[in-house]
């Protein structure tokens, strides 16, 4: 892994010399690490978590803002519209990729208005049920759904939210029905669930784990191509009866698309240096650090705005 000053060096390569100044000096104010969701959620975890790291790392604030409207679209237009200084960055999801499909009416483009700065961790979400639910596989899941005739339901964070089409492919798999009940946030949908308001849940293992551990929810199933070694008891929805199914969350940081390269470089060689102390940290709620370079991440952007696109076309999701 590059050293950061390695990467300031590099990146002052390509700027010119006010560039290169201003990213030295970067950061010399707190900087605002927006995120769509609402507090509680895996987003809001993982964001809190590299903030803190860089706060300290970089000797200015990192402040995370919650902006939970719209599907993560208000967060995503006042990044991708804020002064392209470094100040104001974003927390990228597969939601700030989906939406692009999902939305007739988006002001800001994901592909266009964002330069890509780091992928910061992998997680695979979590197939759930609120314990007092009477299952304890997928397979029983998909035969009490099926006993209820539609009248089990699954909260997600919002309509077109990765979760909410990863419930939708596991509906259209497994042949059964189940209402979908969006929330405006990861958190506020579990806490429906861990209320008694909805049954069942697709969410990041960040956000559920340590209610799992209590014994408030169940986890059934991970939705990766394999078992994760994080979680390697629980198994994969494919492996549990249906096959075909992988649903994988991500996470990264953008900043506004004329955000100075010297200043991406600066942020990416610190997220970079900061990941692997936090490696275990990030373990412990189920998910892998990433990392890797600007580059990188804009690629896995483009990949990942092509195969959600595909799964929201399957889905027939649709907002105007």
């Amino acid at each position: 892994m590059r050293t950061g000053f390695y990467m300031c060096l590099v990146s002052c390569a390509l700027c010119l010399g006010y560039d290169c100044a201003f990213a030295q000096s970067y950061p010399a104010r707190p900087v605002r690490v927006l995120v769509g969701l609402a507090p509680g959620g895996g987003t809001d975890t993982y964001a809190r978590i590299i903030s803190g790291k860089l706060t300290e790392t970089l000797g200015q604030q990192f402040i995370v803002d919650n902006r939970p409207s719209a599907g993560g679209n208000v967060a995503g237009e006042l990044a991708a519209h804020a002064v392209a200084d470094g100040y104001t960055l974003l927390v990228a999801t597969p939601t700030s990729v989906i939406n692009a499909h999902l939305f007739s009416n988006l002001r800001y483009d994901v592909l266009k208005d964002f330069a890509p700065v780091v992928q910061l961790v992998n997680s695979q979400f979590v197939l759930s049920v609120r314990a007092s639910v009477p299952v304890s596989s997928v397979k029983e899941l998909i035969a009490l759904a099926k006993a209820q005739a539609g009248k089990l339901a699954y909260a997600s964070s919002g309509v077109g939210s990765s979760n909410h089409l990863a419930g939708e492919l596991f509906k259209t798999l497994a042949g059964i029905e189940m209402a979908h009940i969006p929330y405006k946030g990861a958190g506020p949908a579990l806490g429906a669930v861990l209320a008694g308001e909805v049954g069942v849940i697709f969410s990041s293992s960040a956000s559920v784990i340590g209610h799992a551990r209590a014994g408030r929810v169940r986890m059934l199933a991970v939705t990766g191509p394999k078992r994760t070694p994080i979680m390697p008891e629980i198994p994969t929805i494919a492996e549990s009866g249906v096959p075909g199914y992988s649903v994988t969350g991500w996470y990264g940081l953008v900043a506004p698309v004329k955000t100075p390269r010297a200043v991406v470089g600066r942020l990416n060689a610190a997220v970079n240096d900061s990941l692997p102390a936090l490696r275990e940290r990030y373990a412990s709620l189920g998910a892998d650090v990433s990392g890797g370079t600007a580059a990188e991440f804009g690629a896995f952007l483009r990949n990942e705005h092509e195969k959600w696109g595909r799964v929201v076309k399957l889905s027939g999701a649709r907002v105007e």
